[in-house]
């Protein structure tokens, strides 16, 4: 797997999706089909895939529900459920929909009326990925139970969250392979398993590269515009200012944008900027923005498909999906130049 995974250019997880043909890991056809190339290349011999779709579990029918802590805050959920659905065509199954209030009781409440409706599984969503704190009703439910987005630390559901370091390593390395070793990254808040593994992901890059880390070139953001813009402010304010910037989400990059472009710089000619979610706007953008894929709607797909496989844990514990971020290149990286000393940081705008 180390030697497909390193000619393909992949994770070894990905690899190991592949090759084993795992039941509902939902990686891009294109990187299925590279590590396939890059197998056959190295000359494994390859089995047939079985692309007959997955019938659900005779214990799930009739109506499934999903719980999610934020539904009209956020298109993330609604990603989630809509790959849910998509999912759930072929099975006839009806997706009933309830969020979360944020209070014990009227949760209890809220899955009980999801119980009378005669839910057969229920999917419980996370909008922030993180390890959580499994409410005592979902222990004592009949039904089976699949936690998207979030994973208790017993491993007692079945859970499905997105690869985020392999998503900041991906991402790193993109900018590695144009040439950048000043790389700065402009993270999330710090207490988000997000902000934690993909500024992992980022420092993994680095150091496979033997670039050394600099905590000069982390700036601490909060996902919104303004601290990218902020972020960005400071980062030119350095002595050794980097060539490229890692924003940890699309927003953070728009600001970023911003004051590069107040500053007088050019993307991607005299700084390269990534992103990561592959928002809407990310294509919208000038010049367009090089991505990752939050995969909240394979997830929702991965959901449906894993209530097909028995529930039955290995030794009491289930583990961790993780699916891929995939890049998606557009025109906001290129290799590194010279930035011009005539652009004084003093004569520079401000806000």
């Amino acid at each position: 797997m180390t030697d497909v995974a390193v000619e393909a250019g992949v994770s070894q997880t990905t690899v190991s999706f592949v090759l084993g043909q795992t039941a509902g890991s939902k990686l891009p056809e294109a990187t299925r089909e590279r590590v396939i190339k890059a197998a056959r290349k190295l000359g494994y011999n390859l089995p047939t895939p079985s692309v007959a779709p997955l019938p659900l579990s005779p214990a799930v029918s009739g109506t499934i529900g999903i719980m999610v802590d934020q539904l009209s805050t956020t298109h993330d959920a609604v990603v989630a459920i809509e790959g849910a659905r998509l999912a759930s065509r072929d099975s006839g199954n009806i997706l009933l929909v309830a969020q979360m209030p944020g209070d014990a009781e009227t949760e209890q409440r809220t899955i009980e009326a999801l119980l009378k409706a005669e839910i057969s599984a229920l999917i419980y969503m996370a909008i922030f990925t993180r390890e959580l704190v499994a409410p005592a009703y979902l222990y004592d439910l009949k039904i089976p139970v699949i936690l998207l987005n979030c994973h208790t630390s017993d491993h007692h559901f079945p859970a499905v969250v997105p690869s985020e370091i392999a998503g900041g390593q991906n991402a790193t390395a993109h900018l590695i392979t144009h040439g950048h070793r000043r790389i700065a990254t402009i993270t999330g808040e710090p207490w988000q398993e997000a902000t934690q593994d993909r500024l992992n992901g980022y420092r993994r890059a680095l150091a496979t590269a033997d670039i050394p880390f600099d905590p000069e070139l982390v700036v601490e953001g909060d996902w919104s515009t303004s601290t990218g813009y902020d972020a960005t402010k400071a980062l030119l304010q350095l002595k050794d200012r980097p060539t490229a910037i890692f924003c940890q989400n699309d927003r953070m990059a728009i600001g970023c944008y911003e004051a590069l472009k107040e500053f007088g710089l050019s993307i991607p000619r005299d700084m390269s900027v990534i992103g990561y979610d592959d928002e809407e706007v990310a294509s919208h953008l000038h010049p367009p923005l090089t991505t990752s894929v939050l995969p909240h709607r394979a997830m929702g797909e991965w959901a449906i498909e894993r209530l097909g496989l028995p529930f039955t844990p290995q030794r009491n514990r289930y583990p961790i999906t993780k699916v891929e971020c995939p890049l998606v290149v557009r025109q906001s990286v290129s290799s590194p130049r010279h930035v011009p000393s005539h652009l004084s940081l003093a004569s520079q705008p401000t806000r």
